[in-house]
């Protein structure tokens, strides 16, 4: 098969999801290279008590990829093109978009609720673990307003970009319609029911959330858009005829 017979199988939203997604990365790095503008911190999603905050990045953020390497944009890109082109075609493109959309929203929003709970411990542990005090040296600072200047700073530094919240929402989606369709997922070298990936894939980012292991990255955002995906399917299967797509489920 040739490129532009590859390009024709992919349907028209995740091939723009996949364009859109390239052209921002690409165009971060330049545009930072350059001494431009650094589009992560106007794009990214910024904690809402940090200055730099706007409603936008709620949206924008999950366009955006990490711009120090290839990996974080890859493997997002490849599940939304290995998992995204069936939906697309089973839902239509207009659901599957809005799908997706409210995927990313909804693990935005999870995501700025989990740092409303958990600002002030992090921010706690660095400042003592920087300046020699005790947790209660800092906290009883941080309650009297001493530390406003330095706390404002830190708000801004609580920046997630990416698109892996409308991801899992689409690896739920492939788990609910297609439940018993085997995956092949290394390193197992047998198949697993793509519900039971589903599962797996959301308990290990419980694990990861709650325990803090690979701590830099957004995992209740994660969650967040599998849970938002879960109750939109949810809705649809309840009160819209013909299930989540065309007649195909």
């Amino acid at each position: 098969m040739n490129v532009g017979r590859m390009g024709a199988a992919i349907p028209p939203v995740t091939k723009n999801l996949l364009i859109i997604n390239a052209l921002l990365w690409l165009a971060t790095i330049a545009f930072r290279q350059s001494g431009f503008v650094d589009l992560e911190q106007y794009l990214g999603l910024h904690f809402w008590r940090a200055h730099d905050f706007n409603a936008a990045q709620l949206f924008t953020y999950m366009f955006m990829h990490d711009s120090s390497g290839i990996t974080h944009l890859f493997f997002n890109m490849f599940s939304l093109w290995m998992f995204g082109v069936t939906l697309e075609r089973v839902m239509g493109p207009k659901k599957y978009l809005f799908y997706y959309l409210t995927c990313g929203l909804g693990a935005a929003a999870v995501q700025q609720l989990t740092w409303e709970f958990t600002w002030q411990n992090e921010f706690v542990v660095a400042m003592a673990n920087q300046n020699g005090l005790t947790f209660d040296q800092v906290r009883n600072l941080l309650a009297s307003g001493e530390l406003n200047d330095i706390v404002q700073q830190f708000h801004g530094m609580l920046v997630t970009v990416g698109a892996s919240g409308a991801v899992f929402g689409i690896l739920l989606a492939f788990g609910m319609l297609f439940p018993n369709l085997p995956m092949y997922i290394i390193p197992f070298p047998f198949p697993i029911k793509a519900k039971w990936m589903v599962i797996g894939y959301g308990l290990v980012e419980l694990f990861f959330g709650m325990t803090g292991v690979m701590s830099g990255v957004a995992h209740f955002a994660h969650l967040g858009g599998m849970l938002f995906g879960f109750i939109l399917l949810m809705y649809w299967r309840k009160n819209i005829r013909g299930g989540y797509g065309n007649g195909y489920y």
